[in-house]
This record gives structure tokens, sequence and C-alpha cells, in this order.
């Protein structure tokens, strides 16, 4: 049945405010497994070249 009194409604009775997310930066993605391997690769590969060019004939 539809409420009609004049009375306030208490504050105990309303939704409580949902926690806000912290937002995820670039140190979360560096955080991640696979990504950490392929950068690691990858790092590896140029190294690689680096030396080569340098000191190989």
């Amino acid at each position: 049945m539809l409420d009609t009194s004049r009375e306030p409604v208490p504050a105990a009775t309303e939704a409580p405010a949902a926690p806000a997310e912290e937002p995820r930066g670039c140190l979360f993605a560096l955080s991640q497994p696979p990504l950490m391997i392929f950068l690691g690769v990858i790092g590896c590969l140029l190294l690689m070249a680096a030396v080569h060019d340098l000191f190989v004939l």
C-alpha cells in the first residue's frame, strides 16, 4: 500500500554509498606475467642484435 504519511524518512533506510574503485594504471599492467615474458623476449632479441652489430664482423 502507498505510504502517505508526512513523517521524515530516517537516514538509516538509505542505500550505503558504494566504495570507489581505484584506477588501475601502468604498474598493474606490468605486473602481469605474460606481458613481462613478452617484453623480456623482445628485450633479449634487441640485446642480441645490438651485441651482434657491435662485436661480430
